[in-house]
């Protein structure tokens, strides 16, 4: 149990409980493990800090679905609210970004079920009813705080349908069995709900393998920093929490973003750009990126250079190379060639699969609707 547990709760940013998910464990309950994504613009390699937790979840003998969450993405006006687009896309591009992105952290994506939530309500009269028992069961003042994991800022005025979203998003772990429920931090509200309504619910309750009835296990794994220097610089000494999120990756701001299927040329040309700053080790996105991508799959970095500038590094840890970076032996220069090389040797796979017939078809169609 123990190698089970360690490959669970590595590298995530917290565990809603560790008790709960020995417990879990320790009755040999078959773990059932979800992720969902909204459908709207591209891929990028944050994905690859959740899909290598996936990895780990697949390794320690959960059960694993990626959940293509088309009904969230129309309620939060994605691509267009055009349902039909959103689903093809849900089932094109994005299933197979995903299994590519599998691949690339080292994962076999024929472990991944992919659900489609339309599928899942599909004359479905118990997802419905979960529903109404997941919103029994809380508050509207408690919904609306929990709009945060829209992407909205709380107390900001939306139309009702978003405050359905996050009942939905907790029914949806309770119809499918899911008793480890994973996404990132930015989730953590929803989440919250799951576990507080979890000992009330009637309807699709959830149960370890005695019968017993118990709380989903959440976990939720840490947002990468995107390329941008943030507007305030350097760090406000308070409200760190919203800065942290200010500087998150978005798909949106497509030059600060890396997406999973970007050029060799692409991916140096960024990361030369990317902010860096030489006194910072916390807010910095290329250490970020070390931390979060490079050591979950390698447990290493390695960084080329010539004899004439010192030779080639090698880390064991992430600590060795804030280390080397805070003490200037490791220039930011150096740091970013580093990164670049990396990226482009750990995306050749999800290249590749967007560089075949039916992926550049997919990729195209998603830009074309993305520049309408």
């Amino acid at each position: 149990m123990t190698d089970r547990l360690e490959l669970i709760t590595r590298n995530l940013e917290e565990v809603l409980t560790r008790e709960d998910l020995v417990h879990l464990l320790a009755t040999d309950t078959p773990l059932r493990h979800y992720i969902g994504f909204e459908i709207s613009g591209k891929i990028h390699i944050g994905s690859m800090v959740c899909m290598s937790k996936v990895r780990d979840f697949v390794e320690a003998g959960a059960h694993s679905t990626i959940f293509l969450a088309d009904w969230h993405t129309w309620i939060n006006d994605k691509l267009g609210g055009d349902r039909e687009t959103i689903r093809r896309v849900a089932m094109g591009y994005f299933r197979e970004g995903f299994r590519a992105t599998f691949l690339a952290v080292g994962g076999d994506p024929s472990k991944l079920e992919f659900v489609l939530a339309s599928e899942l309500y599909h004359q479905n009269d118990d997802y419905w009813a979960t529903l109404i028992d997941v919103s029994k069961n809380t508050t509207l003042a408690r919904i609306q705080r929990s709009i945060t994991i829209l992407g909205r800022k709380e107390g900001e005025s939306v139309d009702f349908a978003k405050l359905i979203y996050p009942p939905m998003q907790v029914a949806d772990i309770f119809s499918m069995g899911i008793n480890l429920a994973h996404a990132g931090i930015d989730q953590r509200k929803a989440h919250v709900v799951a576990r507080d309504v979890a000992a009330k619910m009637r309807v699709s309750p959830l149960r370890d393998a005695r019968g017993a009835q118990v709380k989903p296990v959440t976990v939720h794994h840490p947002l990468l920093l995107g390329m941008k220097k943030p507007a305030i610089w350097p760090p406000p000494e308070t409200a760190l929490t919203d800065f942290w999120a200010s500087m998150k990756m978005s798909k949106s701001e497509r030059n600060t973003a890396i997406f999973i299927h970007d050029s060799p040329e692409e991916i140096r040309a960024k990361v030369r750009k990317a902010f860096c700053p030489p006194d910072s080790l916390t807010f910095n996105p290329m250490l970020d990126w070390v931390r979060k991508l490079v050591f979950p799959r390698d447990g290493e970095f390695r960084i080329a250079r010539t004899p004439e500038h010192g030779g080639g590094l090698r880390f064991t840890a992430p600590e060795e190379v804030d280390e080397a970076y805070r003490s200037g032996a490791l220039h930011p220069a150096d740091l970013k060639e580093g990164v670049a090389a990396w990226l482009i040797e750990a995306l050749e796979p999800a290249r590749a699969v967007f560089a075949a017939p039916e992926g550049q078809r997919l990729l195209a169609e998603l830009e074309d609707l993305l520049a309408r």
